[in-house]
């Protein structure tokens, strides 16, 4: 699959996502998720009332591959098992916009919103048991997450590593889909998301730079 062209506005099984608030293109939310290395990996299974979340970290590699793993006795691998599909949702840059900030002409009845930054990767899973893989797994991991570590290679051979290993399952995700979401403000005025923008530095919020910086890039 050509993932050049993978691009969804909208799923009906997915979240809403108007046409100002999607991805300009396929470059936007790779750059994003190329930034982002921690999100909640969703699988569902058949009889089952919920899905399960998993929060977990991973390693994108800027294309279509996410590699992760969990431990041996998470609840998620018999559902992986019997359908192997998931979706790996990641979202940041989230914050509250005051309902005086976004309708100003008539504050008393205002309406707030959310701005966020979301992508979710519809993907199918391929589960790692090879203690050689999994290795292989673990030292993309570390590279990413631990550049320049003292931590040795991971050994299938040696302890503690030989032990430890039957302990965990690896994943490989290849993304199918996408639902990439950027709501800041798109469908505003640029005098409103300027003024939206300077409540923001004004309040100086946990995330609200975050937020900023966002609101900047989508105007360009």
């Amino acid at each position: 699959m050509d993932l050049s062209q993978v691009h969804f506005s909208c799923s009906a099984s997915g979240m809403l996502i108007h046409p100002w608030d999607a991805a300009h293109d396929d470059a936007e939310w790779r750059a994003w998720l190329s930034t982002h290395d921690f999100g909640q990996l969703i699988a569902g299974g058949a009889g089952r009332d919920l899905p399960i979340v998993n929060p977990v970290h991973f390693v994108y590699d800027g294309d279509r591959t996410v590699l992760l793993h969990l431990a041996r006795p998470n609840p998620v691998w018999p559902l992986l098992e019997e359908h192997p599909r998931a979706l790996l949702a990641v979202i940041d840059d989230h914050t509250y916009i005051r309902s005086g900030w976004n309708t100003p002409a008539d504050p008393p009845h205002g309406v707030p919103t959310s701005y966020y930054s979301s992508v979710q990767l519809e993907c199918d899973v391929r589960l790692i048991d090879d203690a050689a893989e999994k290795a292989a797994l673990l030292d993309r991991q570390l590279a990413h997450f631990e550049p320049g570590s003292d931590r040795l290679g991971v050994s299938v051979t040696e302890a503690p590593d030989k032990r430890l290993l039957p302990g965990i399952r690896g994943v490989e995700l290849t993304v199918t889909g996408v639902r990439a979401k950027f709501k800041f403000g798109g469908n505003k005025q640029p005098a409103d998301r300027s003024r939206i923008d300077a409540e923001l530095a004004r309040r100086d919020g946990p995330m609200d730079a975050r937020a900023r910086a966002q609101l900047a890039r989508r105007e360009r």
